[in-house]
């Protein structure tokens, strides 16, 4: 059973906790352990996650059978629901939780009256393939200056909805 619980400032080391082995195992390939060990750090750590909930981010932790396998973040911005984190253990990807996830994410748009959804993806993710099958579009490439001499270059995403 997939459940999915909106989270507070109380659950931030849980997140960190959870988003460790997910980076850890995904990222490492596409960017490295230098460069993942710092976005953790300076994205996904409980401090982090702490003021980014106050700011107004809303976070949800995604279980399954009670376990927590991976979680997502969203925020508003004008009348798109921007799709800050979403990400999920490889232990339980291809048992139709991130459908699940992604159905939770047009939930809160439409309650939210967001006529899109946004994201920006690593260009060399291979869920950048994913989001193109489910109807996003690629609108721009973006490179962000993160520090440390550390750089994403990603892609902007849209799908309307």
């Amino acid at each position: 059973m997939v459940e999915i619980k909106l989270a507070t400032t109380d659950d931030a080391s849980l997140l960190e906790k959870v988003a460790r082995p997910i980076w850890q195992e995904h990222y490492e390939p596409i960017i490295g352990l230098e460069q993942v060990e710092y976005m953790l750090d300076k994205f996904q750590s409980r401090e982090v996650i702490t003021e980014q909930i106050e700011q107004g981010f809303e976070y949800f932790i995604v279980s399954h059978d009670k376990a927590p396998v991976g979680y997502m973040s969203v925020e508003k911005r004008e009348k798109s629901l921007f799709i800050s984190k979403f990400y999920l253990n490889s232990s339980v990807r291809g048992k139709g939780i991130g459908k699940v996830m992604l159905n939770k994410v047009h939930q809160l748009a439409k309650e939210k009256e967001c006529n899109q959804l946004e994201l920006t993806v690593n260009k060399y993710n291979p869920a950048y393939q994913i989001y193109l099958k489910l109807g996003f579009e690629n609108r721009e490439s973006i490179q962000i200056d993160i520090g440390s001499g550390f750089i994403m270059d990603d892609y902007r995403m849209i799908k309307p909805i």
